[in-house]
């Protein structure tokens, strides 16, 4: 491993890079490492996931549950590829049954229900128009009637258009990323949550350029700025039936959007070399897990710690 020990006397001088100090004020060096995977991009929106190159790691093959999340029925919106397929594996590790809510990448939602499978999983396919309310209706009635209860809710599925101005930015595309990202969000939740008992967690997933802004992607961080607004005040609100609401906030990870968004250019990613950590979908599933396994007084958590 390429890494180094140095001591510090933490007296607020330079720290030399250190990414972590125990007790003893022995700390952990890293150097951080880039790499180009091949250009690539694909024209629909979302991309397919079995088209890319590399595919992305959505699986710890180390992650071993514990069954935190046993006997559980939890509806995953964008559950086919990318973080939701990762959040996805790592319920079933725990114990979980799933209903995965896709567009239409059904080979991706393929692979993703015969991963499952594998491992010994329930996992149910549902492929429509998260903007439609009749296609929220139709989740949450099918799950009820497979499984006759919803105890998790993942909000995951989103779209982002890349425009170099406001003014590149037509009324339409705008209308678009809104009523993906979160208008579907609010129909979604307001169905499910009729069916949700106390104990039951929904997890909204947002973005880290909420809270730093992004240029390029004006709609998309207002519509993710929404989601933690609406995470907010949906936790007071649900505060005192003992139903949890949290937010993650991801950094950029390879998945299906930055496929369909970087275009033609070499996309570079920096690997922290002393966690050993990739660009991974599958490092979110164990905050997620967390979330709704271990956490009962978080109303906003923020995963930014690693691509």
């Amino acid at each position: 491993m390429n890494y180094q020990y140095y001591t510090t006397n933490n007296n607020g001088q330079d720290d030399y890079g250190l990414k972590y100090i125990n007790n003893q004020g022995y700390g952990l060096i890293c150097k951080d490492y880039k790499l180009e995977f091949p250009p690539q991009h694909q024209d629909t929106q979302p991309g397919m996931e079995y088209l890319m190159t590399p595919r992305p790691i959505f699986n710890n093959p180390y992650y071993r549950g514990s069954g935190k999340l046993m006997n559980k029925v939890a509806i995953i919106t964008g559950g086919d590829s990318g973080i939701g397929r990762a959040v996805a594996v790592g319920f079933v590790k725990e114990g979980a049954s799933v209903v995965i809510a896709y567009y239409n990448e059904h080979e991706d939602a393929k692979e993703t229900k015969e991963f499952i499978e594998r491992l010994g999983g329930t996992c149910i396919l549902l492929a429509g128009d998260i903007k439609d309310t009749s296609f929220c209706d139709k989740i949450v009635d099918e799950t009820i009637e497979k499984f006759g209860r919803i105890d998790i809710l993942v909000n995951n599925s989103g779209v982002q258009y890349q425009q170099k101005s406001l003014l590149d930015i037509t009324d339409e595309q705008f209308d678009l990323t809104m009523k993906t990202n979160i208008y579907s969000m609010f129909y979604l939740t307001k169905r499910a949550l009729k069916h949700m008992l106390p104990g039951s967690s929904i997890i909204n997933v947002t973005s880290i350029t909420t809270f730093k802004g992004e240029p390029e992607l004006i709609d998309y961080v207002t519509s993710k700025g929404a989601i933690v607004g609406f995470t907010r005040s949906l936790a007071t609100n649900l505060a005192g039936k003992n139903i949890r609401v949290n937010a993650v906030s991801p950094r950029s990870i390879l998945d299906t959007i930055t496929a369909s968004m970087l275009g033609s250019r070499k996309n570079t990613y920096t690997w922290f070399r002393c966690t050993n950590g990739k660009s991974r979908s599958s490092l979110r599933n164990s905050t997620i897990v967390y979330i709704f396994g271990k956490s009962r007084f978080i109303i906003c958590y923020r995963s930014s710690n690693a691509y």
